[in-house]
């Protein structure tokens, strides 16, 4: 099924990404302390994810006619090499692995916080590099998004150390991603974006393991983790699908700004285990975020939004 190269088609694929986020973030929360190495199971989960997309690519293409075939490998110039080699190698393995090494050293809750102000870096790099101007109402569903990201989870007791600067680092790269997959994408296709992104990130990742003397550590992985693991790819294709899909139609202000909406689905997904619903404070952080989301996505529909980018860049 082809789906319209159209701006509404982009943001219902960012609510499509959003929802299963929020469904990875709750189901990582219960199992990724099982792994002892979250470098090695971003490496091998980002692998099998990659070889499905080259897989799936590699059909696609070979049902095309030979001329279409000759013209798409034309269209790959240099630009477009380095573009597909900054996804991969930045976006797919040293943000992953600057998060992870952040995420060890981190002492400070702004920890929790840092990596969730990701549409607010993508906002203040898509005006500058992708020329997407932002009005009031832009502006205002941005200011109602880093108001509830404070309120979901406050940032008391600040710090800023070691591990807090290498979140900060592997959001800023991964910012830097969507504005370079945004501009990417509508020429070469979401699907060549997405294998080079999640094959060449596995294979440094990887390569990191392996560098430590680590990548043995597979061998132990028991059936239950290899379940895991096989349940999360599974959604994470789908997340990275959607995701791109997103950005090839879309504004990466918009794109971005709509994923927080994940935050919504984790909530909503341990009150039902917990049987709790969460406190004051985080249902109104939870409230602006989605109020700041939905504020976005029709000030886009509606063509008030973040400009678009042609698809020559």
């Amino acid at each position: 099924m082809r789906i319209p190269r159209t701006t509404a088609s982009g943001i219902g694929l960012a609510f499509a990404a959003a929802g299963i986020s929020g469904i990875s973030v709750y189901l990582n929360g219960l199992m990724v302390k099982s792994f002892p190495d979250p470098t090695l199971l971003a490496g091998v989960r980002n692998g099998l994810v990659g070889l499905a997309f080259v897989g799936a690519l590699a059909v696609a293409v070979a049902r095309r006619p030979r001329s279409a075939r000759v013209a798409e490998r034309r269209a790959l110039g240099r630009r477009e090499a380095l573009g597909l080699a900054f996804l991969g190698i930045v976006g797919g393995g040293i943000a992953f692995a600057l998060f992870f090494e952040g995420l060890a050293l981190a002492a400070s809750p702004a920890s929790a916080v840092i990596q969730k102000t990701l549409f607010l870096w993508v906002a203040l790099l898509a005006w500058p590099l992708l020329g997407e101007r932002h009005g009031p109402w832009t502006l205002a569903a941005l200011g109602a998004l880093l108001a509830g990201t404070f309120l979901l989870d406050p940032p008391t007791g600040l710090g800023i150390g070691a591990g807090e600067l290498l979140i900060l680092a592997a959001t800023l790269l991964w910012a830097l991603e969507a504005i370079v997959a945004r501009r990417l994408l509508p020429r070469i296709g979401t699907a060549t974006g997405a294998a080079t992104r999640m094959t060449v990130g596995s294979v440094v990742l990887l390569g990191l393991v392996a560098s430590g003397g680590a990548l043995a550590g597979i061998a132990g992985w028991t059936a239950t983790q290899w379940g895991f693991v096989a349940l999360t790819a599974v959604l994470l294709a789908g997340y990275v699908g959607c995701w791109y899909g997103a950005l090839a139609r879309a504004p990466a202000t918009v794109v971005t700004a709509v994923l927080v909406v994940g935050a919504l689905i984790t909530a909503a997904l341990r009150a039902f285990a917990g049987g709790t619903l969460p406190a004051q404070p985080r249902l109104a952080g939870l409230a602006l975020l989605a109020l700041g989301a939905v504020v976005m996505a029709g000030v886009a529909l509606r063509g008030r939004g973040p400009d678009r980018v042609t698809a020559d860049g």
